[in-house]
Order: C-alpha cells, then sequence, then structure tokens
C-alpha cells in the first residue's frame, strides 16, 4: 500500500511539473522604431499575435513601437545591457561598433528584390555569418525582414545623379553616407524619428527613410514633394536580435515558434509592401508628388560607386571582409555578379 501510495504522488509530482512547466507564461520585451499603423508596425503587430497563438499563450511579447523605450540607435545596447529582451530595429545602426554591421543591414546596389536578400540570410550562409558577428556582442541574430527597395525623397526634382549634386538629406549611418559623399551629395546621420521635423525645418532637402508607402504613412509626403520610384539605391532589411544569455533561456519550443514567427513577418512584409507601394504610387498626383524613375545609366552610376564603397568598408575589420565575401559568393551563385 505504501508502495502504491509512494509511486502515486510520484505520478502526481511529474504531472504538476508538467503543468507547471507548461502554464509557465515567459514575455520579451521587444522594441521596434516604427509606429503601431504603419505598413510595417501593422505586421509586426500581426508578429506579436503569431507568437501568442502558437505558443498557446505561453510566450508574450511586450512590443515597444517607435522607439518608446530608448532612441532607435541605442536599442541594441538596451537589449545587451538587460533593459530590453531583443532588438527589432536595424543593423545598421550599429556601424559605429563594427563596419560588418553595414553588410548585415543593408549592401547598397547588390540584390534587387528581398526574396534574394533573404535568400542569402536563410539559405546562403548569411544567419551563419552574421551570428558569428553578433555572438561577440552577447546577442543572437534570429532573423530578418524586408519589404523591398526603399525611396528617396527630396523637397526639390531628383531626375538623377546630376541632382544629388549638394543635396543635404538625411542618411541612416554607414556606408550609404560615403556612396552618396562620393556622388556629390551631403548626407546628415539623424535618427527616423527626426525626419519629419527636419524636412519641415529645412534642415535638410530630403530624407532616405524608408519604401513608398511607409514613406507616404508617415507623413514625408506632405513636406517632401518629389521621390524615387522605384527605389534603386537601398534595400536595408530589419533584424530580430536577442541577448543571447535570453535566447539560450527560451525552450527549443519557444525559439521555434519566434523563428517561424519571424519568417511569416519576412513573407508579410513583403507582399504588404508590393501591393501598398502600388497603391501609394496611385495617391501620389492628387499630393502635388513626382516620381522619377532614374535611367539605367544613373543606377549604372550609383551601383558602380556602392560597389567601390563594398571593398573600401570590407577592409575596415576582419568581419566585414567576411562578410562582404559572403554576399559576393551569393551573388554570383545566383548571376547577380559575374
Amino acid at each position: 500500500m505504501i508502495k502504491n501510495l509512494t509511486k502515486n504522488l510520484a505520478c502526481f509530482a511529474v504531472a504538476i511539473s508538467g503543468a507547471t512547466a507548461v502554464g509557465a507564461q515567459t514575455t520579451l520585451r521587444i522594441q521596434n522604431h516604427l509606429g503601431q499603423s504603419s505598413p510595417y508596425g501593422v505586421a509586426i503587430q500581426q508578429f506579436v499575435e503569431d507568437v501568442a497563438t502558437m505558443s498557446d499563450g505561453t510566450l508574450q511579447i511586450e512590443m515597444f513601437y517607435s522607439s518608446s523605450v530608448v532612441p532607435t540607435t541605442e536599442t541594441f545596447d538596451a537589449v545587451k545591457n538587460g533593459i530590453l529582451d531583443c532588438d527589432m530595429t536595424n543593423g545598421g545602426y550599429q556601424v559605429g561598433k563594427n563596419a560588418a554591421f553595414q553588410f548585415v543591414a543593408d549592401t547598397m546596389g547588390g540584390y534587387e528584390t528581398p526574396i534574394q536578400l533573404l535568400s542569402w540570410v536563410y539559405q546562403g550562409g548569411g544567419k551563419e555569418a552574421i551570428n558569428e558577428l553578433y555572438g561577440d556582442y552577447g546577442m543572437t541574430f534570429v532573423g530578418s525582414h524586408v519589404g523591398g527597395q526603399e525611396s528617396l525623397n527630396s523637397s526639390r526634382p531628383l531626375t538623377g545623379v546630376a541632382d544629388l549634386e549638394n543635396f543635404k538629406f538625411r542618411s541612416p549611418p554607414g556606408m550609404e553616407s560615403d556612396i552618396f559623399a562620393s556622388l556629390g551629395a551631403k548626407p546628415v546621420v539623424m535618427d527616423f524619428t527626426e525626419i519629419i521635423t527636419a524636412l519641415e525645418s529645412g534642415i535638410i532637402d530630403g530624407a532616405d527613410a524608408s519604401t513608398l508607402a511607409t514613406n507616404l504613412s508617415i507623413g514625408i509626403y506632405d513636406v517632401a514633394k518629389h521621390t524615387t520610384y522605384p527605389g534603386f539605391h537601398s534595400m536595408s532589411q530589419d533584424h530580430l536580435a536577442c541577448r543571447t544569455s535570453v535566447w539560450n533561456s527560451l525552450s527549443d519550443q519557444h525559439k521555434r515558434i519566434i523563428e517561424v514567427a519571424e519568417r511569416s513577418l519576412a513573407l508579410e512584409v513583403m507582399m504588404s509592401t508590393l501591393i501598398q507601394n502600388g497603391e501609394a504610387q496611385r495617391k501620389l498626383p492628387e499630393m502635388g508628388v513626382t516620381a522619377y524613375d532614374w535611367s539605367a545609366e544613373d543606377r549604372a552610376s550609383f551601383r558602380n560607386a556602392a560597389q567601390a564603397a563594398w571593398q573600401e568598408w570590407g577592409a575596415k575589420s576582419p568581419e566585414a571582409a567576411e562578410l562582404v565575401q559572403s554576399h559576393v559568393d551569393f551573388l554570383q551563385r545566383i548571376g547577380l555578379l559575374d
């Protein structure tokens, strides 16, 4: 009898411990730099809901939009230091730490479509190469998402390379500033959230912000009446990166849920950007906005300047050189480079 009682108590203890493990809730604090109602913001909210649903509520995301906890550029360090758990901004903001972060975010003039770039990340060795870099900072790269080519915006015409002369515009930190400066522009590095105010006050003539649809949603075309479309200069991918200690503390199930939700986010962002860019394009004429599709010659001039910058930036650190070579190898593999 005592033997049976002991056995039953042991089984009860296992059942209780299992229920506790399943029922326990984990919450991740994540910051992104986009508005909740923006095209990307809507897709990110779906990511939050997907994680909760797939985990049956055991994994929750507390998402902070519009860099509401710390400035965008400080998100990565806020995660490292325990203020946040994960960063859903952009690796390009960390180029001051290592030039290699540039080639996590945007090769500039490299890939033509988002699916090509994501193919490098998930099937071309990109994720592994990125994690060699992130690991040095106590961070784990989980995945990335990108909508498509971005559009330059301006308060004056941007018909081609010649119009870049003395063009004072907001640029993200990194290689982009060097490329545009080599073509005569005057890039000004500032936070994404400062763009509208800087345009309204005339501090800048234009801005590299995001895709056509996102630019429209955040009010850029209320101020800047000239834009490039289709885009050609930048296709910057945002990342999901978590503090490694936090990531390693998650169950395999929760890790897989986040990875799958991130891939779903990437697909959602691509599809919605395609549709919303088309819808945005139709609205521009009634707003008095002129769109410029650069010629093949002007695009080639930019691409040549960009590829020259790859080599210069690749020489800045061993990690940068490795990522540049990874991109070059993959671009050759899919036929985009000779």
